[in-house]
C-alpha cells in the first residue's frame, strides 16, 4: 500500500522531534511518521522500534546529525535502517532516494511568491513522492498549489488545533504533519 494511501485512513502525521514524543507516537493509529531528530548513531534504532511498531517511517535527512547534503547519506539511510523513505529540503537527495526505491518527500518553505514558482518547477524535474510545504496554516496557497500540481501536498509547520487541520485538508491538502502532540490525537 502506498503512504498517500494510509493517509486517507488517518491524515495526521506524528512528526517526532525527540524520543518521549517517539515513545507516544509508537502507541497512536496513525500508522505515518516523521522522524526529525537523532544521529548517525541513533537512527537505526530509533526506525527500528518505529517499524517494531508497525508504522511507516521517513526520515528527515536535513535534521539527523551527522548525514550530509550528499547523496551518499540517502544511501546510508537506505543500507542501515528499514526506514521506508526520507523527507529534504535538498532536490539531489529526494532525486537519490528515488533512484533507490524509497519514498521521497519535499519540504519548501513557501515564504514568498518565489518560493511558491520553486514548487511547481520542482514538478517538472524530479518530481518528489509529495510536497511538504511549511507553513501549513496558508489554506489559500494549499487550495492554489492543489488546483496546479498532481503531486500529494502535506501541510506542516504551526498546525496547532483541529481548525488548522481542518482548513488544510479542506484547501487540498491530502495530510498534515505536526509535533505538537495535542494534534496527533485529532
Amino acid at each position: 500500500m502506498k503512504f498517500w494511501e494510509i493517509l486517507e485512513d488517518c491524515p495526521v502525521i506524528a512528526a517526532i522531534k525527540d524520543e518521549e514524543g517517539l515513545k507516544k507516537s509508537l502507541e497512536l493509529d496513525s500508522q505515518i511518521i516523521f522522524l526529525l531528530f537523532g544521529d548517525i548513531c541513533t537512527v537505526e534504532r530509533y526506525v527500528d522500534m518505529a517499524k517494531g511498531a508497525g508504522k511507516t517511517v521517513f526520515v528527515h535527512m536535513d535534521l539527523i546529525v551527522g548525514l550530509s547534503n550528499k547523496e551518499i547519506s540517502v544511501n546510508f539511510i537506505k543500507e542501515h535502517t528499514k526506514a521506508d523513505g526520507i523527507i529534504s529540503t535538498k532536490p539531489q537527495l529526494i532525486r537519490r532516494a528515488k533512484e533507490l526505491g524509497l519514498y521521497a518527500i519535499l519540504r519548501m518553505f513557501v515564504i514568498d511568491s518565489m518560493a511558491l514558482a520553486n514548487v511547481t518547477k520542482q514538478c517538472a524535474t524530479m518530481p518528489p513522492d509529495a510536497f511538504e510545504i511549511l507553513p501549513g496554516v496558508m489554506p489559500k496557497i494549499i487550495r492554489e498549489l492543489h488546483n496546479t500540481i498532481s503531486i500529494p501536498i502535506i501541510a506542516g509547520g504551526l498546525i496547532a488545533d483541529k481548525e488548522d487541520v481542518m482548513n488544510a485538508l479542506e484547501a487540498g491538502a491530502l495530510a498534515i504533519s505536526s509535533t505538537n502532540q495535542k494534534v496527533w490525537l485529532m
